[in-house]
């Protein structure tokens, strides 16, 4: 049976420490959404979201682990794995993106 260790790090902290990796390595679009505690692991499971303005978010496109003690990313999705997720999401809503602002 795996010990479970209380999270030191908050999910708003978890959430700004993926920010603050991606702003460092993807296009502005890119951004952590709500993070998700994985107790068993010891950390916290940050999707990454490509959005737009007006439109919202348009989906997932990677995940960044922060561990729960210590506020550092572990792993996260590659660089070309979250483009290569995005450019799909852009190609299906590209009417949408290209549209003028009314």
């Amino acid at each position: 049976m795996a010990t479970l260790i209380a999270p030191t790090v908050t999910a708003l902290q978890a959430q700004a420490e993926a920010n603050n990796y991606l702003s460092d390595r993807m296009p502005d679009r890119f951004h952590a959404s709500h993070p998700e505690i994985d107790p068993e692991a010891g950390v916290w499971r940050v999707p990454v979201v490509l959005s737009y303005p007006i439109l919202g978010v348009l989906g997932q496109v990677g995940e960044i682990i922060v561990s729960a003690q210590s506020e550092e990313v572990l792993s996260a999705s590659t660089r070309e794995e979250m483009m290569g997720v995005a450019q799909r999401l852009y190609e299906q809503h590209r009417d949408a993106i290209e549209a003028p602002l009314p």
